[in-house]
């Protein structure tokens, strides 16, 4: 230990000496002479080799510490050291608590001898540049807290530094918190460090005024939506325990303080306009920012207003009005979808835990329930909102179809029917028709084939009731649902696109919704007097009864036969599609014999 500590304290003071003498090209080999030797032994250190120990570490960092605090050393020394030590002792960092702590004594004292805007340069080149096995977060934390310190010492050109800046934390800050693992204890150091940042940019955001302010808060605003999303990874693995939670929720109650400086609203973050505002001022046309460190501000936004809707505390810590936001929106069609589209973030998400999806289907439950009439609804552009509808609901769909708990299942589908409903008439047909197309589930196939069903019988009691009240004037035989088209469902099912039959037991599911569908379709236009589908002309009863129905009976009896051959379970699939199937023929060649 004492070879090593005495070598050290030669090379400092050799290094010293050539700086003082202005052999600027010896002392820079000497220098890097000395941080190969530090990186060697905190090599050693981290692979836990007996070579070195935590005290020959200590002890080291000590002796940099004391070097660079004394007083009489000169300023062209100093900032030679600076160039390379902090990230050297930063390797330190995660041998010990104690070496963190020295660390940070170390780079806290080049933060306070160096020039501001050397040292922010510094410190990001130290950050970007750290590398296995030292991507840890104790390695990072020394570092991160130069820069909380740096930032507020920044004189000019303070956006524009902070901007250099961000991009270079987030990146690696994501990189971070996707190797964690449920057992790192270091992150919630890494988390404070981070939203230490986020407090020093807005101490700096006073020093501006006009565009620059307000480009600065933007950034901030970027830049702690991106963290919402970072601290949701973390923890993710291990949501469900309730000390994780706690730790997400205490990082969560910290950056919504900082919402109402970035003047951002759980209104104009929920539906998106806020998020797209602070964006286009930050990026813009600047190919130079780091665009990638921001892909998921908008989930990011979507958390911050989920987790304000389910804990009062956050809310506030927001300034937000969590009852006026939810008024606001069941009154405003178009800022409603903007919401619901906004969330589709939060559900697509891989691995969002299942409470956080719970809190978002209550959330559209919610602005769902209640909704208040308002007279701009009637000058809404319903079909620029077709691809919002179609992804939001497509999502929920997902929820349904993977979501572990049964209570959850049915709420997303409760509430999935309640964004059909909200839906006008002309558009809901489209929507489900492409909901049904794009479905790679037989399942939810079934299920809406059988939504498409409930609607047409929904219709059919409205146009009933027209009749009824009011019997002299026409009423119209050709609404949404009630019209050719449908029928596509059913083909689309018992005589797939891409050719050949509807694979069995795998589709009968879908195959069980497509036979129901045609048969209420055909009863009821029999029975009705009227046409609307098409389902009773001549020529589409016969491509129905040879394309559909027949090959489909060949199928179902072969596959039953193979089944009871076989002694599998296929046959309880197959049951019911046999029974409505041979009803379906009846029906069909019952009326091509009054044909």
């Amino acid at each position: 230990m004492d070879t090593v500590l005495t070598t050290l304290h030669q090379t400092l003071t050799s290094c010293a000496k050539l700086i003082v003498a202005g052999d600027y090209a010896t002392s820079e080999q000497s220098i890097a002479e000395l941080v190969k030797t530090l990186n060697a032994i905190s090599e050693s250190l981290i692979a836990e080799e007996p070579q070195y120990s935590q005290e020959l570490a200590v002890e080291i960092l000590t002796q940099i510490h004391q070097y660079v605090a004394t007083p009489a050393l000169g300023q062209e020394i100093i900032d030679a050291l600076a160039f390379e030590l902090p990230k050297a002792v930063a390797r330190f960092a995660c041998v010990s608590d104690r070496c963190l702590e020295v660390a940070e004594g170390v780079v806290d004292l080049f933060v306070e001898r160096c020039s501001p805007r050397e040292m922010l340069s510094i410190l990001l080149e130290a950050i970007s540049s750290l590398s296995h096995p030292f991507m840890l977060p104790d390695c990072f934390i020394p570092l991160l807290t130069g820069l909380t310190k740096v930032i507020v010492l920044i004189q000019r050109r303070l956006y524009e530094q902070v901007k250099h800046a961000v991009p270079i934390i987030l990146n690696v800050f994501t990189t971070l918190c996707l190797k964690s693992d449920d057992e790192d204890t270091d992150y919630e150091k890494l988390f404070n460090r981070t939203t230490g940042i986020a407090s020093s940019i807005r101490t700096i955001s006073v020093k501006l005024e006009g565009k620059d302010n307000r480009k600065l808060n933007a950034l901030l605003g970027l830049y702690v939506l991106q963290i919402m999303v970072d601290n949701l990874c973390e923890s993710e693995s291990s949501f469900g325990c309730t000390n994780d939670k706690l730790r997400c929720r205490l990082v969560v109650l910290r950056l919504s303080d900082f919402l109402p400086h970035c003047d951002l609203s759980y209104i104009g973050l929920v539906t998106g306009c806020e998020v797209d505002m602070i964006s286009k001022l930050v990026i813009g046309d600047d190919s130079e920012v780091g665009v990638d460190c921001f892909s998921q501000v908008k989930l990011g936004a979507a958390l911050a207003v989920i987790w304000g809707f389910g804990d009062g505390e956050i809310a506030f810590a927001a300034k937000a009005d969590m009852t006026s936001v939810l008024m606001e929106l069941k009154g405003n069609w178009t800022r409603r979808w903007e919401a619901v589209g906004m969330l589709k973030y939060l559900f697509s998400y891989a691995n969002m835990p299942w409470g956080l999806k719970w809190d978002g289907i209550s959330f559209i439950a919610c602005i769902m329930d209640g909704i208040v009439s308002n007279t701009n609804n009637e000058f809404v552009d319903y079909s620029l909102h077709m691809p919002t509808m179609y992804t939001s609901l497509q999502v929920v769909t997902m929820v349904i179809m993977h979501t572990p708990e049964t209570e959850l299942r049915k709420k997303a589908f409760i509430t999935f029917k309640k964004m059909l409903a909200d839906i006008p008439t002309p558009w809901r047909f489209d929507v489900l028709m492409a909901l049904i197309k794009n479905s790679n589930s037989p399942s939810m196939i079934g299920i809406l084939i059988d939504c498409v069903r409930e609607e047409m019988r929904l219709e059919l009691v409205k146009r009933n009731a027209s009749v009824d009240t009011l019997p002299n004037r026409e009423v119209s035989q050709s609404t949404s649902f009630w019209n050719p088209s449908v029928l596509q469902l059913v083909e689309m099912v018992l005589k797939p696109p891409e050719g050949g039959p509807p694979s069995l037991p795998v589709d009968s599911d879908a195959v069980l919704s497509a036979l129901n569908l045609y048969r209420f379709i055909l009863i009821t236009e029999s029975t009705g007097n009227s046409n609307s589908s098409g389902i009773l002309a001549k020529e589409k009863l016969q491509k129905v009864y040879k394309e559909w129905l027949l090959p489909l009976r060949v199928l179902v009896s072969g596959t039953m036969a193979r089944s009871m051959k076989e002694s599998d379970d296929s046959m309880c699939a197959l049951n019911p599609v046999e029974l409505v199937l041979y009803r379906c023929i009846e029906l069909v060649e019952e009326k091509l014999k009054h044909l």
